[in-house]
């Protein structure tokens, strides 16, 4: 099967964090099972010594990067739409990794255009709250213009969790299937020297781990007023700070009075030091208003500790069918209540951890997403074949 991603901004996923880092997971999977996997992405805005070449192989797959200096907030890529009008009818299918974004309705209309099926992955993006915070009329317009037409003639949308699929369906949109298909992980052990920081913050024990990007989406304002209803043990936020919220962050843990419990490592944090953070941690807590998955909550698990998360992430059907830990409303006195237990019964934290550690190895490989996906393209292939063989002679597909 011959496959094409088209995602912007795939560069290292240290920097852009989730989608990035699932799609380049599932590429490789899917290459591994011997399909020829094509990445079409974009950039723009970086450094210049640090630009990609126009063309790559990452762990087997073919990426093609396209520049987008002159809307880079859109991923605008004029050489992008010329490759898609050259290149796509090579393809079986195409998946599109995002919305609200140039490439998306570029690539949409170019496959429409071809007959070529084409599945996309909101990746959280369609909730209906978020585009109400941010960005509310630009969104709402673009939904309107561009994003229904692109669902409406996928032939599938895949979202990751039972949450997400059911965020899409509050927003009242016309969809045709819709699979849920939840990430991977990679099993993998990283080695090399700790960083001083990180060092420094995990000498305090035990602690309570949260880990991605510092965003206001992500709930830590009532993951701090939750924390700050426990007696004992430490916080450590570690993550990239895109939106400059650390500063915000150390304020109101002094206001709190737990500023000497709480340590906010706010930079990229990969490899070794990810890794250690993982493994030394008592617990981790993600308290998000909104997540589509979670992919930090595998790697909790697969690292062995105990899981709090809230009803908004979708990785929370995971950590019940694992029984590694509770969902749990986003209260701050029920929150701070389920970290004071498991911060002062290690034995039970442990027992937690170990039963997530066994679920992740039998049931959430790369290999086992990939062989999902690749059943979902089939159908996807299937029908749109069906379709073009009961057109008349002569007849046309619409964009």
């Amino acid at each position: 099967m011959r496959i094409l991603q088209v995602i912007p901004s795939y560069l290292p996923a240290t920097r852009y964090g989730g989608p990035i880092f699932s799609t380049h997971a599932l590429s490789k999977a899917l290459a591994k099972r011997g399909h020829e996997v094509q990445v079409y992405t974009t950039y723009g805005g970086q450094d210049p010594n640090s630009l990609p070449p126009p063309e790559a192989e990452l762990d087997g797959v073919a990426v093609n990067y396209f520049r987008s200096d002159l809307f880079p907030r859109l991923s605008w890529a004029p050489e992008l739409a010329r490759q898609l009008k050259r290149e796509l009818h090579r393809f079986d299918i195409v998946h599109l990794q995002t919305v609200f974004l140039w490439p998306t309705w570029c690539a949409a209309r170019h496959a429409r255009a071809q007959g070529l099926p084409y599945i996309i992955s909101p990746r959280g993006m369609l909730v209906k709250d978020l585009i109400k915070r941010r960005n509310r009329v630009v969104k709402s317009a673009w939904l309107e213009l561009f994003e229904k037409t692109n669902l409406r003639r996928a032939a599938a949308v895949h979202v990751t969790s039972a949450t997400e699929a059911q965020d899409l369906k509050d927003l009242r949109l016309s969809l045709p299937e819709t699979a849920v298909i939840p990430n991977g992980i990679e099993q993998q052990e990283a080695v090399g020297p700790i960083s001083p920081d990180i060092l420094a913050a995990t000498k305090c024990h035990p602690y309570i781990l949260f880990f991605g990007r510092l965003s206001w989406k992500k709930g830590i304002d009532t993951l701090l007023e939750a924390f700050a209803r426990t007696t004992s043990g430490y916080l450590i936020i570690a993550g990239t700070d895109d939106e400059g919220l650390s500063r915000i962050l150390n304020k109101t843990a002094e206001e709190l009075g737990i500023s000497e419990r709480v340590r906010i490592i706010a930079r990229t944090i990969s490899g070794a030091d990810k890794h250690h953070l993982f493994r030394s941690a008592r617990l981790f807590a993600l308290t998000s208003l909104s997540e589509n998955f979670g992919n930090t909550v595998l790697e909790a698990l697969a690292a062995g500790i105990a899981v709090v998360v809230t009803p908004g992430v979708g990785a929370a059907e995971i950590v019940l069918d694992a029984k590694a830990g509770f969902v749990v409303q986003k209260n701050a006195a029920m929150l701070g209540e389920t970290f004071g237990m498991l911060l002062n019964n290690e034995s039970h934290a442990r027992e937690l951890g170990e039963r997530g550690r066994d679920y992740v190895v039998e049931n959430c490989s790369w290999d086992t997403v990939a062989e999902k996906m690749e059943s979902l393209y089939e159908r996807c292939i299937s029908r749109a074949s069906e379709r073009i063989g009961s057109l008349p002679s002569g007849g046309a597909i619409q964009a």
